[in-house]
């Protein structure tokens, strides 16, 4: 069974809550758009394990990450992730991090990228289920029109952060 332990981080979107393994972070979810829930259920399916309210060695570098990052300050983040999934979610939410700084894709594009140009769909929910905000980037993907579509933590937290990355 793995340790799991969570804090929250304030960030100008508000609070956000962080959990992490002993192998680095594993959620990042804003605290306001009622998926919470959800992300905590699969995180404990996924690592077998519960989460308690703690210290990691890795919050800290996520805290000032996030915040060298809202400054424009940083486009690749280096603390540790712990990304559990199924097969197709590693796939797809490895591609998210493939996704240069400032560039987007189409969830038919981050399809092709994973050899599926039909599971389109099955992107976009894989996406959905990403537990790692903004550092598995799922706000780079947009519809196939070049519309915002799709963003757990909400269409105009979406547009903040790319548009913060196209400065």
């Amino acid at each position: 069974m793995t340790s799991i332990v969570s804090q929250s981080i304030n960030t100008p979107f508000g609070e956000m809550l962080a959990a992490a393994s002993n192998r680095g972070i594993c959620m990042l979810e804003f605290k306001d758009t009622g998926r919470l829930d959800g992300q905590i259920t699969q995180l404990n399916k996924y690592f077998s394990s519960t989460i308690n309210s703690g210290e990691s060695v890795f919050f800290e570098q996520l805290t000032q990450e996030l915040k060298d990052y809202f400054k424009g300050g940083l486009q690749s983040f280096k603390v540790p992730l712990d990304i559990k999934g199924t097969t197709f979610q590693m796939q797809a939410w490895n591609a998210l991090l493939k996704i240069p700084y400032g560039d987007t894709r189409s969830y038919l594009q981050q399809a092709q990228a994973i050899n599926k140009p039909k599971a389109f769909r099955a992107v976009a929910s894989a996406n959905r289920n990403n537990r790692i905000s903004i550092l598995i980037p799922c706000h780079r993907v947009i519809a196939k029109n070049g519309n915002l579509a799709g963003y757990g933590g909400g269409l105009d937290r979406k547009a903040f952060l790319l548009n913060l990355e196209k400065q």
